[in-house]
């Protein structure tokens, strides 16, 4: 049972960065977008990229569709083009399975792959093997594509009781994603607004399981950040 409240907040206590686009980081993607082009995205995460926890899944009122279906409608109501997006998201998948699902990232040929992993590789793996796994699908999927652009996704943070997670390693996890960054790779920091959520809110405020998975809000923020890389004159 949960309690959904409405309110207004008071100004200016929002302290923390905010996404911004950057004109070097997508290029073709955006460019794509513009020119009303067809844009093919795929994505590759867990359980929080598979849905979970949005209301939508639940056929629960107010039906909102997770973060993927979210970009996807609003990237074509922006651009007016057609925008499809291969959802291959598994609940409880880490990056060692993101790396055995990469022909199927290759078969839908996308101009624009989302990584999204970090809440179950917390469990035990180092920033360090994190990284890796990550560049290896990068590098895997452009010996096929070599002008996929890629989204990488630093996860939202898991609640800090829940034992079975290591929760100081995910500022570690996005710092090694920032540092595969560069033209064709854009970094979607979902970690530092968790980070200041967290310093205003409870984990139950922004979460819809109350360990690990956004309700509609988080799944709504979720989408504005990877829209905001995407879209030039974006507001912050």
């Amino acid at each position: 049972m949960q309690t959904c409240i409405t309110y207004r907040h008071a100004p200016h206590l929002w302290k923390w960065p905010v996404p911004k686009f950057e004109p070097q980081a997508l290029p073709t993607s955006v460019r794509k977008l513009i020119d009303k082009q067809p844009l093919t995205i795929v994505l590759l995460g867990d359980s929080i990229s598979a849905g979970a926890n949005a209301s939508g899944l639940f056929d629960a009122a107010p039906y909102q569709p997770a973060y993927p279906e979210l970009l996807r409608r609003h990237l074509e109501a922006r651009f007016q083009g057609r925008v499809e997006m291969k959802n291959l998201a598994v609940g409880g998948t880490d990056t060692n399975w993101g790396l055995t699902q990469l022909d199927k990232v290759v078969e839908a040929k996308p101009d624009l792959v989302i990584l999204a992993f970090g809440m179950n590789d917390s469990a035990g793996r180092s920033a360090k093997d994190y990284g890796v796994n990550t560049l290896s699908m990068i590098s895997r999927i452009r010996e096929k594509l070599p002008d996929a652009e890629f989204i990488l996704v630093a996860s939202m943070l898991g609640n800090r009781d829940w034992i079975r997670l290591k929760h100081d390693v995910f500022p570690h996890y996005r710092d090694a994603l920032a540092n595969l960054c560069g033209p064709g790779i854009a970094l979607a920091d979902l970690t530092s607004f968790w980070t200041g959520f967290l310093e205003l809110k409870q984990d139950w405020d922004q979460t819809g399981n109350g360990v690990n998975h956004p309700n509609d809000f988080g799944h709504r923020v979720y989408a504005q950040v990877l829209a905001t890389l995407l879209e030039p004159n974006a507001g912050p």
